[in-house]
């Protein structure tokens, strides 16, 4: 550990203290699902990502596989079997730096069926738009799936997978956890209409207004951040 600077061990930390944090928070139960955050360090260009099969409280920053933007890991672990569409998000989308990625309850419940977040809340343009897509089914771990993801995310920070889970990304590897926290609360929340019936949706007009404000929604950033 001590040939890596304090940057990568850090961020190889936070990974798994997020593999560990979606599963203590119900997003996510035993060795599915995985996280990762872009990396870009001396001679490296690429993320770290969790490894595949390793339960989360037996991995530590050592078993965190860095691959490179070409879809290499030389290192001793093999990397989560979805490091493909980890790749091409970071690939596509250069704002995003952390992607996690769970067989949340709620939202793989409504992705069993093929079923996106409508506007039923004003709360879906957390997600980036007016509504929180399901991408088609294809196996896990294939090129196929990475490109159903890629083509349901654009716009969007976060989608469903068609019988498997749940993707949300973001600029950090809290705020893509937190983002995953309140889509599941969303499909909780949606499942729950849906036993009264399907529910009004808001009208495009107003979701683009709330989307407005949701850009300029928080606390300021100080100038020394």
């Amino acid at each position: 550990m001590s040939t890596r600077d304090t940057g990568e061990l850090a961020l190889r930390s936070a990974v798994v203290a997020t593999a560990l944090a979606m599963n203590a928070r119900g997003i996510n139960r035993g060795k599915s699902g995985n996280v990762s955050a872009r990396w870009v360090g001396e001679g490296f260009d690429g993320f770290l990502v969790t490894p595949t099969g390793l339960p989360y409280d037996e991995t530590g920053p050592d078993d965190i596989v860095a691959m490179t933007e070409d879809g290499e890991a030389p290192g001793a672990r093999l990397p989560s079997s979805e490091w493909r569409f980890h790749r091409d998000i970071y690939r596509a989308r250069p704002e995003v730096n952390a992607i996690v990625h769970t067989h949340a309850p709620f939202a793989t419940t409504l992705a069993c069926h093929s079923r996106g977040i409508p506007a039923f809340h004003y709360m879906v343009a957390i997600a980036g738009g007016r509504d929180i897509r399901c991408a088609p089914y294809a196996t896990f771990g294939t090129q196929a799936l990475s490109d159903h993801v890629t083509a349901a995310l654009a716009g969007r920070r976060a989608c469903l997978l068609a019988h498997h889970g749940m993707i949300a990304v973001g600029a950090s590897l809290p705020g893509a956890l937190a983002l995953a926290v309140e889509v599941e609360t969303l499909a909780e929340i949606y499942l729950h209409s849906l036993v009264i019936g399907e529910p009004p949706v808001l009208s495009e007009a107003e979701m683009d207004v709330v989307l407005a404000r949701f850009a300029t929604y928080g606390q300021p950033r100080r100038a020394d951040e």
